[in-house]
């Protein structure tokens, strides 16, 4: 959409899903007073993203140069696998996993600074894992990763490219030098049945039909071998993954629930010291109190005191006048 600037969708992509509509409300009305009717029906066509496409859109916008790094590792898994080459796909898998693994620790991190983020426990974290491992996979999702513009959550279902084997059999023509001489159908060697005559003409056609066949039948035998070396390391890694994601699974739960068991103890320990500080409170009060009566009688205590030795004095007065009397 050419119309909205970029700072603005990705400001908008960067919200929070709840706080999507309100802000995306607030851009319309503002370009419709800029007199720009066009942009503000652009952007009244953003539509809210799912809390998971949210987290992913905020680590593409926030941490674009992991996604990078995402991207590449894209780019490898998908030619190793055009040139079925078993170890590296093995080396770029493990790979993958711990991208993966740290994208979704950083997304984490993100949401954990994020006010309006759902709390730790309920962030969609699987749903994220599965999205950018579908961008590995699928150029598309790979695509709206990277623009920071994904609505939902992808899933990828598939094992990625299937490619065929690259074999190749040299079956004449020049690339025959250094080849040794094979025989025909009649057991005679080639280069004998290259007389002439239309009986040598015949020979040689036949001779390549069936030189042609044999090839054909040997590059597909390669083939199949080739696949089903593939199939099997397919199926070895498709059980080790299966066996990594039901573990990986149960650390996440028990995670979750780890989560939950502090979450539970914090929110009990800000209520005992919300108590406490309000038992803080009424003792500090207290204590002032305690202090203005104590300095009310202290100064009451100086008053009487005060009140004593004027009359002490004047008792004294009147006995010094009684002896002079007498």
């Amino acid at each position: 959409m050419p119309d909205i600037p970029t700072d603005l969708i990705r400001r908008l992509y960067a919200t929070p899903p709840e706080k999507f509509v309100a802000a995306r409300d607030a851009a319309v009305a503002q370009a419709r007073e800029a007199g720009d009717p066009r942009t503000a029906r652009e952007i009244g066509r953003l539509r809210r993203p799912t809390v998971a496409a949210w987290l992913v859109n905020l680590l593409a916008i926030r941490r674009p140069e992991l996604v990078a790094d995402l991207a590449q590792l894209a780019d490898s898994l998908r030619a190793a696998q055009r040139d079925l080459r078993g170890g590296k796909l093995r080396e770029l898998s493990a790979q993958r996993r711990a991208v993966v693994g740290a994208l979704v620790a950083e997304v984490r991190k993100l949401a954990a600074a994020e006010p309006a983020a759902p709390p730790a426990g309920k962030l969609p974290l699987g749903e994220v894992e599965a999205t950018l491992n579908a961008a590995l996979s699928d150029t598309e999702v790979a695509e709206q990763v990277r623009a920071g513009r994904l609505l939902r959550a992808s899933h990828y279902a598939g094992f990625g490219e299937v490619p065929r084997p690259q074999l190749r059999l040299v079956t004449g023509g020049e690339d025959t030098a250094g080849v040794p001489e094979r025989a025909g159908e009649s057991g005679v060697p080639e280069r004998a049945d290259r007389a002439g005559g239309p009986d040598g003409a015949t020979a040689r056609a036949e001779a390549r039909r069936a030189r042609d066949q044999r090839a054909a039948r040997a590059e597909r035998a390669a083939r199949r071998r080739a696949a089903t070396r593939e199939l099997a390391k397919a199926h070895t890694d498709l059980e080790r993954a299966e066996q990594e994601l039901a573990g990986a699974g149960a650390a996440e739960r028990d995670g979750v629930a780890a989560l939950d068991r502090i979450e539970t103890e914090l929110a009990e320990l800000e209520r005992r010291r919300a108590v406490a500080e309000q038992e803080l409170s009424r003792a500090r009060l207290a204590r002032r109190g305690a202090e203005r009566t104590v300095t009310a009688a202290r100064r009451r205590a100086g008053e009487v005191e005060a009140v004593l030795e004027a009359l002490d004095a004047e008792e004294g007065d009147a006995e010094d006048g009684d002896d002079r009397a007498d």
